[in-house]
């Protein structure tokens, strides 16, 4: 099979150990922002009330499935969070230092579950494999 034929629908998932290492890797994420951010001594009132705050990025669904993939991965690669947490910590900002370790915290507890980036065939096809009813086409 060569690129042009790769599709999220005929391609294989990540499986063995690449997907063991994917959600390791989430989980490390994971357990590295909410350690840094016991440490930081934030609120964690706050912390409860974001953490789901990067599924908002599903309400894209309601404008179909590429719209919906995009608003979801804007949300869900790590880049956004470490530029934000970035500028907090050059500029002394301790919220967004807070915001960027909850919103990194999001990604990483997703990618250890198995929710990976979406592609644009709908809500089901990740990265890291299909999730949902597997004999569903609508997912």
């Amino acid at each position: 099979m060569n690129q042009t034929d790769a599709s999220p629908l005929s391609a294989s998932p990540v499986t063995g150990i690449p997907k063991l290492l994917l959600k390791l890797e989430g989980a490390a994420l994971a357990a590295a922002s909410i350690t840094l951010y016991a440490w930081s001594g934030a609120s964690w009132v706050l912390f409860a009330a974001l953490l789901l705050a990067p599924d908002l990025g599903f309400l894209g669904y309601l404008a179909g499935p590429r719209i919906g993939a995009i608003t979801y991965n804007t949300v869900h690669v790590t880049a956004l969070p470490l530029a934000l947490g970035l500028a907090g910590l050059t500029t002394g900002n301790a919220l967004a230092q807070h915001l960027a370790l909850i919103w990194l915290a999001h990604i990483g507890i997703d990618r250890a579950l198995g929710y990976g980036l979406k592609y644009d065939v709908g809500f089901g096809f990740t990265h890291l494999g299909r999730i949902g009813k597997a004999t569903d086409p609508a997912i």
